[in-house]
């Protein structure tokens, strides 16, 4: 088998070099390049090869999330693994919708990271131990119980969810736009959500909609 070619992206040289000594003994490896920045990475793909890039979500010029996008849109075969500190299960999900193959935390063991490398070159989506801890809990919203609803909270919020304004609503129900207006803001008192946007994702995930 071909040794992949990798690329090391963090913006601590203390990591960088940990990472390298790690790593190089590996024979499944060859470490062609380490960045301490997203732009000097994309700069070398445009010239060479990356088979897989261990990735810091921290960097001083590009957060990492987006440059997931950018790699991929560079190399669509490129494996991607995140190595951070972050544990907020917001930014773990979105990682991997960005393109990422993986998620670990920083304090993750070797075996971690090679079975992770292992299933990623496999077309799987891998975890450390932590991260599968931290992305299956359930989130607040569902924790909480659903909110009971009136008939005419369940036809609002469902107008609400197909992206009608008050006025649309309060045309479609023979209402007037304040009556709607009151509603919607029960309705996102009952939730206990910020905004329209919260309160359909809260009654997606309850099955209310």
């Amino acid at each position: 088998m071909d040794k992949l070619l990798t690329a090391i992206v963090d913006d601590h040289p203390i990591v960088v070099e940990g990472l390298r000594t790690l790593l190089k003994n590996e024979h499944n490896l060859k470490i062609v390049g380490s960045f301490y920045n997203g732009a000097d990475l994309l700069h070398y793909m445009q010239t060479n090869p990356v088979d897989l890039v261990l990735l810091d979500l921290t960097l001083p010029d590009i957060n990492g999330m987006d440059l997931c996008k950018m790699i991929k849109a560079s190399s669509l075969k490129t494996i991607i693994l995140i190595l951070s500190n972050h544990t907020e299960r917001s930014i773990i999900v979105q990682t991997i919708q960005n393109g990422a193959s993986g998620y670990l935390l920083k304090n993750s063991s070797l075996d971690e990271l090679r079975d992770c490398i292992s299933a990623s070159v496999h077309g799987n989506i891998c975890y450390s131990r932590e991260v599968m801890e931290i992305i299956s809990r359930p989130t607040r919203n569902e924790l909480r119980s659903a909110p009971q609803l009136t008939r005419r909270e369940r036809q609002i919020l469902s107008l609400l969810a197909e992206g009608n304004t008050s006025q649309a609503i309060a045309q479609d129900l023979f209402l007037s736009p304040l009556t709607v207006d009151t509603h919607r803001r029960n309705l996102i008192q009952k939730f206990e959500v910020k905004n329209v946007a919260e309160l359909i994702t809260a009654a997606h995930q309850q099955k209310l909609l």
